[in-house]
C-alpha cells in the first residue's frame, strides 16, 4: 500500500497529467497565455491548466550525455528519440522525456528542441532558431487536446506541438522549422549506432526515471486524463506513423509490414517512400528523379537501410553513406510517431490500408 500511495504523490507533483490547486482539467479561465498577446488561434475553452503550472515540468538545457555502455537506467525494450549531425549521434530516451518534456540541445551547428509528449506518445524535434534569434523552449503547463503547450523563451509565445505552430503571442501563426528525428527501442538504436550519446540520467533533477509518472497510460485505451476527441477507427493507444500535409494526415501502422518493409504511397499529390518492420517506422518524401529509383530494404541490423537500382546505400535518416549519390538527403517527410488517437485529434486522418 506504501507503494501505491508514494506513485500517486509522485504522478500528482510531476507530471504533466497533474493537478495542483487549479483543476487539472478546467479550461484556462482568467489567464490569456501571453498578457500582452490575448488572441489564441486555437479555442480558449479547449486549451486546459495541466496543474503543475509553467516550468513545473522543468525542460532540459544542453544536458550531459553519456555512452551507451553508461545509460545503464535504460532496458532493451525502452523507447527513444534518436538524432544523427554528421559523426554526433545522440539519443533522447522517453524514461527520461517522461519526466521533462523538452530537451533544448545543440548538436554541431543545429539548435534543436525535442519535444516529447507523454500524453500523446508525440516525439517532434523543431529548430531553435526562430526568425534568425535563437530560443530555448520550456514547458507551459498547459495542454490542448490533451497535448503539450511548449513556450519560447525569446518572445514567451505558445505553441503546438502536433500542430507545430504558435498558438498565442507575439509569434502566432509562425511555424517550427521540423529537425528529423527516428523513435525506436533502445535495442536497436544501440545497434545502429554503437557509438551513441545517450542522455545522462545526471538531469540535476532528482526523478525516477525508468518508472513512469503516468503508470499503464501508455497501454490502457480507456485511461484518459483530459477530455480529447476519440477516433475508434483503430486502438486508441496504438502507436503508428503519421505523414502530415497541411490540415490532413495519413497514418501507418507496426501491421502494415508484416509481409512488406517498403510501401511506396501517395498523399495528397506527394510521393512518399514509408519504411517500417516490428521496431521502427519512418517515412521520405520523393521528389525529382529519385522518385524515378528503385528501392530495397536491407536493413540487418546497422543504420543503413535501402539500397537502390544505382547502387546508393541509404540510411534510416535518408542520408546516402555510400554510391553515386552519397552525401545526398532524400527528402524529409513531415511525419512523427504518436498514438493513434492524437492525430485524427488535429487533423482530417487517413488510414493507410493494403
Amino acid at each position: 500500500m506504501k507503494k501505491v500511495i508514494l506513485l500517486a504523490c509522485v504522478v500528482l507533483l510531476y507530471s504533466c497529467s497533474t493537478s495542483n490547486t487549479n483543476d487539472a482539467n478546467s479550461p484556462i479561465e482568467g489567464q490569456n497565455g501571453n498578457d500582452n498577446n490575448p488572441e489564441w488561434s486555437i479555442p480558449i475553452s479547449e486549451v486546459l491548466d495541466g496543474g503543475p503550472g509553467k516550468d513545473g515540468i522543468p525542460a532540459l538545457v544542453n544536458p550531459t550525455f553519456t555512452n551507451a555502455q553508461g545509460a545503464n537506467y535504460l532496458n532493451d525494450t525502452d523507447l527513444v528519440i534518436g538524432f544523427k549531425n554528421g559523426n554526433d549521434v545522440r539519443a533522447y530516451p522517453h524514461a527520461i522525456l517522461d519526466w521533462h518534456e523538452i530537451v533544448n540541445d545543440t548538436i554541431n551547428d543545429v539548435s534543436v528542441a525535442v519535444t516529447y509528449c507523454p500524453l500523446t506518445g508525440t516525439g517532434i524535434g523543431w529548430n531553435r532558431i526562430i526568425n534568425g534569434v535563437e530560443t530555448t523552449f520550456g514547458v507551459s503547463g498547459l495542454l490542448y487536446n490533451t497535448n503539450l503547450i511548449p513556450f519560447d523563451r525569446a518572445t514567451d509565445s505558445n505553441w503546438s506541438q502536433i500542430l507545430n505552430e504558435s498558438v498565442n503571442g507575439s509569434l502566432i501563426g509562425e511555424k517550427a522549422d521540423l529537425i528529423g528525428l527516428f523513435e525506436t527501442d533502445w535495442q536497436t538504436w544501440r545497434s545502429m549506432y554503437p557509438n551513441t550519446q545517450v542522455l545522462s540520467s545526471n538531469t540535476g533533477f532528482s526523478r525516477t526515471y525508468g518508472i513512469s509518472p503516468y503508470g499503464d497510460y501508455n497501454t490502457n485505451n480507456n485511461r484518459f486524463l483530459f477530455p480529447v476527441p476519440k477516433d475508434p477507427r483503430l486502438p486508441l493507444k496504438e502507436r503508428v506513423h503519421a505523414i502530415i500535409n497541411g490540415t490532413d494526415a495519413k497514418v501507418y501502422r507496426f501491421s502494415d509490414f508484416q509481409s512488406n518493409n517498403i510501401i511506396r504511397d501517395s498523399f495528397k499529390g506527394e510521393n512518399y517512400l514509408v519504411v517500417g518492420n516490428p521496431n521502427f517506422m519512418v517515412s521520405f518524401k520523393l521528389s525529382g528523379d529519385l522518385s524515378m529509383l528503385n528501392f530495397e530494404y536491407i536493413h540487418n541490423g546497422s543504420e543503413i537501410l535501402l539500397i537502390d537500382n544505382e547502387g546508393n546505400q541509404w540510411n534510416i535518416f535518408g542520408e546516402a553513406v555510400s554510391g553515386p549519390r552519397q552525401g545526398f538527403f532524400i527528402g524529409n517527410s513531415s511525419s512523427l510517431m504518436a498514438f493513434w488517437f492524437s492525430i485524427p485529434a488535429f487533423y482530417l486522418t487517413e488510414v493507410y490500408e493494403n
